[in-house]
């Protein structure tokens, strides 16, 4: 029989008598002391005990983040009120003993008050809520549907979400899981949203600073970006996706069918350059909606949120995502080929200028993210690249490789499709090393051997080789520039740029 709880992070939710075998939590705030206030409640338990856990880290953010180090005054009783007895276990974990009865109420507090897309913030404007740092599980039973309402501060009046609302419920939202419910933050204030619909989808975008954005053509080229990465696939994974678009600070997050990342503070650019730059940010993070979070290296489902999660395969995951950022404002025509030249330019320069492309392989920086995502040791660049940068140039060498072996009938598009469809949608599953080159092969007609050797060891590159094959050079600098060209070299060259 399955437990029966029911987390409460806003009050009332019994009377509703919604979902009765499901999850239910209820949170409110503490806005002036930066708290999360939590309930939970359960019944029909089994056992003499329950071990309720919190995550230590969210996917998409590798690193550990021990999100129960911002829980305070934890307490158990049963639904008289009378106390139960509890123990920490480990770190991460929470053992209510109830062996004489069969419900319990728990309550905590979650202090939020980190600027940062994997934790949340409560303030006197505004809540960020991160599901990993809020939302216990009991230990096993993480596939059960989730009811969540919140009960937001009195002057609070919007809500944005990528989760599901329940109807006739205000501030009320559905997840079908806990890997569901994690995977979506909440913003909740007085924010800006704009809302639209596209090819049958709908979309929010929740603006925390809006200024200037009237005299931008963000919203559209939004949209273009939407339309060009969707097509790559033929296939739309969600109903409704929330871009959360936050104040002045670094960093994004992906999600499903959600992003949340900072801005400048406003949507007032400096230049033209400035403003490409925080398009390709936004891109590179709804591009993850499909390239990690669809297409997903086989480690990371279902999630263990109690450890790290080592995979070599984030080369593809981040990298090539980073490649697509420009391949996608190229394809919808907001930057020319100069501006793909000049950004595709930057990684080779990075990689080839750092010590570190000699001692550590693409594959290992994947491995390695868990010792080295944020470690800004004197010693990084000597001894270390990111695949956030040589990721992109493996991207590019793979789609110039299999246009060239087919002749331009195939590319990368068509590997990362693949993968999509058959991983994803037919097998609900992520990809292993051996099915990703697999798929390669079978693309390119090639196992695409020397390709592998780029990403599994330190040899150099032979950019002339690769690069060529599309008619580009590399000038002074490394700087990347097109030649002369015709036949396949100007075809691939044309289909890339």
């Amino acid at each position: 029989m399955v437990q029966r709880i029911c987390l409460f992070l806003v009050f009332g939710l019994f009377s509703h008598g919604l979902f009765a075998t499901d999850l239910f939590y209820r949170v409110s705030f503490e806005p002036v002391e930066h708290y999360i206030q939590v309930e939970l409640s359960a019944s029909e338990l089994q056992g003499d005990c329950t071990l309720l856990k919190m995550p230590v880290w969210a996917p998409g953010y590798y690193l550990i983040v021990d999100y129960p180090k911002n829980l305070v005054g934890f307490a158990a009783t049963d639904l008289q009120g009378r106390s139960l007895s509890w123990e920490k276990q480990g770190k991460s974990g929470w053992l209510v003993k109830h062996s004489d009865t069969k419900e319990f109420r728990v309550s905590y507090r979650i202090y939020a008050n980190a600027q940062s897309v994997a934790e949340s913030m409560v303030t006197v404007d505004k809540a960020f809520v991160v599901p990993n740092g809020v939302f216990m599980y009991v230990e096993g039973e993480k596939q059960q549907p989730v009811t969540v309402a919140f009960r937001p501060d009195a002057s609070w009046k919007k809500v944005s979400t990528g989760l599901e609302p329940v109807a006739g419920e205000l501030f009320m939202f559905r997840a079908s899981d806990i890997d569901n419910l994690y995977d979506c933050p909440v913003y909740i204030g007085n924010h800006r949203t704009i809302d639209f619909e596209l090819d049958g989808r709908s979309y929010q975008l929740a603006l925390e600073t809006p200024e200037g954005l009237e005299k931008t053509t963000f919203v559209e080229d939004l949209k273009k970006v939407i339309t060009t990465s969707t097509a790559i696939f033929g296939d739309v994974p969600y109903q409704h996706y929330c871009f959360i678009l936050m104040g002045a600070g670094g960093g994004g997050l992906e999600h499903l069918n959600s992003q949340a990342c900072f801005t400048s503070g406003s949507f007032i650019f400096k230049d033209r350059v400035t403003y490409i730059n925080f398009l390709s940010f936004i891109t590179h993070e709804f591009f993850h909606l499909y390239n990690v979070k669809s297409i997903r290296p086989v480690e990371f489902g279902p999630f263990d949120y109690e450890r790290e999660v080592f995979t070599p395969s984030l080369w593809i995951s981040e990298g090539f995502t980073v490649y697509y950022e420009t391949v996608l404002l190229r394809r919808a025509k907001i930057i020319d080929s100069e501006v793909v030249l000049d950004y595709l330019s930057n990684y080779i320069r990075t990689v080839e200028s750092a010590e570190g492309r000699k001692y550590m392989s693409l594959r290992q920086s994947s491995y390695d993210i868990w010792l080295n995502f944020f470690n800004r040791n004197a010693n990084g660049k000597e001894t270390r690249i990111s695949y956030y940068d040589k990721g992109p140039i493996l991207g590019l060498l793979m789609d110039i490789e299999i246009r060239r072996l087919t002749n331009n009938r195939k590319s990368l598009d068509d590997v990362m499709y693949m993968l999509y469809h058959s991983c994803f949608r037919e097998k609900g599953c992520g990809f292993t090393e051996a099915e990703f080159w697999k798929v390669c092969e079978t693309i390119a007609g090639s196992p695409l051997e020397e390709i592998r050797k780029y990403v599994d060891t330190t040899c150099e590159i032979d950019y002339l080789k690769y690069l060529g094959y599309a008619g580009l050079v590399l000038g002074s600098d490394w700087q990347l520039q097109k030649k002369e060209c015709t036949g396949i070299q100007k075809v691939i060259q044309d289909s890339i740029l």
